[in-house]
Formats: structure tokens, C-alpha cells, sequence
């Protein structure tokens, strides 16, 4: 799998692929107003990032960020034998930490793992099997966790929340107790979880914006050296198509008006800029800059 980076001033970005799908939108698909007939009028999006049918490319990856003097890693992604409701994430087996090694990144020498919110898909990976418990992956790393992300999910779980608009069914299918104990919890336990606000800065350069919508506590990466600057999405954006359409929410939005309104004024505050905006679920390139086109915005690669 072929890992692009991108290199911001004196910090560098690195995608690490866990798997890749090509899939429809629709009812059944992970953005229900994002259907065959209504992507295929995007034609900026094909190639890389939709197919001539109009299905979605998308990608769920680690962000492997390289100061000089830190290593952090972005989104865990889903993880190995974790029992899932989803076909597409149960009991997977992927070469993750194979090809994480691969790039020299072993795991006693990653400094800080940073979620930016605790959906089963970008936490997996906190936690590996040693044979009788989950156990963090990466002991020697501080977990940065959104405090607000942690406590709407700790009430819900406690049944003191439920999410609006939301079917036991779906949330049963996002797996969040489940996530919970295998791959949040026992980094809690193992005493490595920093719980942080919104607009935190992590690092030299790393600092949080909060996107949220998706979830309460979403927060995208923004990443800035040398005059340059990226961003990372995170779920706030889980297509580029959701540049051109932002009402186009993910059937698992916590509040898809918020998540509308989120996407809209992250378009107005960098569209034309020379900011780099990655996608956490974006295939192909994987990145590039917004700019308006015919009273919306698209992509530019």
C-alpha cells in the first residue's frame, strides 16, 4: 500500500493505510445523500476520489506526524481481533504494525497518540492482544483524548445521554460499549490518557481545533511550521464531496445540522489558502487545497 507524505515546514505527515474500500453512498452507504447519480455530476472527484460509477474511494489511516523531537500518531484506526457488529471491521487482521515498523516507527518510540474522537474507527489500534487482556499498543506514549468527547461518551454509555436522532440499532452498530472497554479503557487504566480541551496545543506546532457535529468533541489537527500550515479532518469531512455539498452528512453525526454548519465555515475560513487539508477517510491523494468553484468549494489536488 503505497503511504503518501507531505512535508509542512520542518514536520512531516505520513498516511498509513489500515484498508481501503471502494463503496456506494446512499441508504446503505456511509454518506446517504451521496448516491451514484448525484456524485457522478462531480466530475472533479474522479479519478481519486470516486470511481466512473460514482461509488466513494475511501480509506480508513493513521496520520503519523514527525516533529523534531516528537512522533505522533493520529487516528488508530480499527485494529486486529477486536469483535465488531460491522463484517467490514470484526476480527480483523491487518499488517498495521508490520508496516508502521516498516517506516521505523517502533512502537516504544511514538511519543503521543491523539484521537481526534472515540468512534470504533479511529481509536482500534490504542490497544493490542498479548495473549489474555487488551493492553495499550504504544506504553510508552501519552493518549490525548478530547475531555468534552470523553464525557458525552462516558454519559451516554452511562445512559445519561441519548443521542438525538439516533436508534439504539445505530449506536448497537457503532459498537461503543464494546470500543469502550477494548480500546479505551485500558489505556485509562494503564494511566496514559492526558484528557485535553478543544483548542489544545499538543505540541510545538500541534495544536486542536474543535470541528464539531460528527460528535460533540470532534476536533480536527492543524499542523503549522515554517509558514506552512495543514490540517487534518478528522470525520468532519469523510469525502471531499462534502466540500461541494456540505448538508451531505454521515448517517453517524451526532447532530448533522452542526456537522453542516461545521463543514461550511471550515470552507469559508481556508478555501484559497495554501493550507494542505488531509483527510482522515480519503483515499487516493489523499490531501490537497479548497478553492471556491461556481459558488462552492472543491478540492484542488
Amino acid at each position: 500500500m503505497i503511504n503518501h507524505m507531505w512535508r509542512v515546514g520542518d514536520i512531516t505527515i505520513t498516511r498509513l493505510v489500515e484498508v481501503q474500500a471502494t463503496m456506494p453512498g446512499g441508504p446503505d452507504g456511509p454518506l446517504p445523500d451521496a448516491t451514484p447519480d448525484k456524485v457522478m455530476k462531480m466530475r472533479w472527484l474522479y479519478p481519486a476520489f470516486a470511481d466512473a460509477l460514482g461509488l466513494l474511494k475511501m480509506s480508513v489511516h493513521a496520520l503519523l506526524i514527525q516533529t523534531p523531537d516528537k512522533r505522533i500518531v493520529v487516528d488508530t484506526c480499527i485494529g486486529n481481533g477486536k469483535e465488531r457488529t460491522s463484517d467490514h471491521f470484526n476480527r480483523l487482521n491487518t499488517s498495521f504494525l508490520a508496516d508502521l515498523e516498516s517506516l521505523g516507527w517502533t512502537r516504544d518510540s511514538i511519543d503521543g497518540v491523539l484521537c481526534t474522537h472515540l468512534h470504533i474507527d479511529h481509536v482500534g489500534w490504542n490497544t493490542m492482544w498479548d495473549g489474555s487482556r487488551w493492553v495499550p499498543t504504544f506504553p510508552k506514549a501519552k493518549y490525548y483524548m478530547g475531555r468534552v468527547e470523553y464525557e458525552f461518551w462516558s454519559r451516554e454509555l452511562r445512559g445519561e445521554d441519548v443521542t438525538p436522532g439516533k436508534t439504539a440499532e445505530t449506536l448497537a452498530w457503532m459498537d461503543t460499549r464494546a470500543t469502550f472497554e477494548d480500546s479505551v479503557q485500558p489505556v485509562i487504566d494503564a494511566k496514559l490518557v492526558e484528557l485535553v480541551e478543544v483548542d489544545a496545543q499538543i505540541a510545538p506546532g500541534i495544536r486542536l481545533m474543535h470541528t464539531p457535529g460528527h460528535t460533540p468533541g470532534h476536533v480536527s489537527v492543524v499542523i503549522e511550521s515554517g509558514g506552512s500550515r495543514a490540517v487534518i479532518t478528522g470525520d468532519m469531512l469523510h469525502h471531499p464531496c462534502q466540500l461541494a455539498a456540505h448538508n451531505w452528512a454521515s448517517g453517524f453525526d451526532t447532530d448533522s445540522q452542526e456537522s453542516t454548519r461545521t463543514r461550511q465555515s471550515f470552507c469559508e475560513e481556508f478555501a484559497d489558502t495554501q493550507t494542505l487539508i488531509i483527510g482522515t477517510h480519503w483515499a487516493g491523494p489523499t490531501a490537497g487545497r479548497v478553492v471556491r468553484d461556481e459558488g462552492g468549494y472543491r478540492l484542488e489536488l
